[in-house]
């Protein structure tokens, strides 16, 4: 079987990451999205929030897919995790250039860790290549539109914590 990680913040999950994840789920036989807490980026969801909101969209993109999408929080290095899930490959979206060189050392290190984890990047579509999770939040918190970013609920939740 083969297993994908694809790890992130999802603080909280917009409408590119769907796309990495749906385009991800036609590449491996499991997608496991690895949930990182991290505390140094001050989520505006709990952990707990962003595991409901990923788990109520990839219900939708596992029927679609034909391909079993779980959440999976984490706290450890990526490699390990990767190791506790049992996945062969990271998959990892592309906006821009300032991601490959931050992605590039992450590779490197991971590599360097477990050189049979292998590491594969997607490139975001066209049309969400600009949508950033913190653009999103700021553009929320000012009372813009964000429907284009992000799905119905989402777009709720976040209204929902900045009222």
């Amino acid at each position: 079987m083969r297993i994908g990680l694809y790890p992130g913040t999802f603080d909280p999950i917009t409408l590119g990451h769907i796309d990495i994840i749906r385009r991800a789920a036609m590449l491996v036989d499991r997608l496991v999205i690895g949930v990182a807490i991290n505390r140094d980026k001050g989520p505006l969801f709990t952990l707990e929030e962003r595991v409901a909101m990923i788990e109520a969209e990839c219900t939708k993109l596992s029927e679609q897919t034909g391909t079993e999408i779980v959440a999976h929080p984490f706290e450890n290095l990526l490699i390990d995790c990767a190791h506790d899930v049992g996945a062969q490959v990271i998959v990892r979206g592309l906006r821009a250039v300032t991601d490959f060189e931050y992605e590039f050392q992450m590779v490197g290190m991971n590599r360097a860790l477990d050189s049979s984890v292998e590491t594969v990047f997607l490139m975001a579509d066209a049309n969400h290549q600009a949508i950033a999770s913190k653009l999103v939040k700021e553009i929320a918190r000012l009372e813009g539109d964000i429907s284009k970013f992000v799905t119905p609920p989402v777009r709720q939740a976040l209204l929902d914590k900045f009222r």
